[in-house]
Formats: structure tokens, sequence, C-alpha cells
């Protein structure tokens, strides 16, 4: 009984610092990529509930990547959406987002 509470355990915690480095490393992607333009992150998370969130990093990213090449205002962001380095970190990004959308209840702290 004990050797299963702990396998319980160890993978549980396993899982969830699993999802926070996911969580973190979005919020470390969107500090380099995002807050030039976007600002401290709060604003831009909480614009979205997690259900548009998911519609918009759907197929890597495709939905974010187009609302920002599609915009003229984002023209500095273009590079970034068409690089392979956004396609790799998307997942990350869309954790990130999750976390922090408008119906999550969480604030994001981006300084």
């Amino acid at each position: 009984m004990s050797k299963i509470f702990l396998t319980v355990i160890l993978f549980t915690a396993f899982t969830y610092t699993s999802l926070n480095a996911a969580v973190y490393k979005g919020q470390r992607e969107y500090i380099k990529k995002c807050r030039e333009c976007h600002k401290n992150g709060q604003k831009i998370a909480a614009g979205y509930k997690k259900r548009e969130w998911k519609e918009l990093f759907d197929k890597k990213g495709a939905g974010l990547a187009k609302l920002h090449l599609d915009s003229k205002d984002a023209e500095k962001s273009w590079k970034y959406f068409k690089s392979k380095k956004y396609a790799k970190k998307t997942k990350h990004l869309k954790d990130f987002m999750m976390e922090y959308a408008k119906d999550s209840g969480n604030v994001p702290a981006c300084d």
C-alpha cells in the first residue's frame, strides 16, 4: 500500500512541476517577445477567455500568428511569427495565456 501511495505522490509532484515549468517558459517567452508591444501582460492575457485562447493556439498557434500577420500595427512581430522558434514555443505560450485567461481568476506578473 505504501509503495502505491509513494508512486502516486511522486507522479503527482512530477506532473505538477512539469505543468508549472511550461507556464513559466511561456511567461519567459512572452517577456522576451511580446512585452515590448503588449506591456505587462495583464491586459492581453485577460483579453480572451480560455476557449478563445485555445482556438487562437490551435494548429501550432496559426490563429495568433494570423492575427499578428494581418495587422500592420504588429509589423515588428512578423519575423517572429513566421519563425520556427514561434512554432516551437507555441505550447508554452498557450499554457501561459490559458493560465491567465479572463475566466481563470489568475493575474500574471510580467515585471
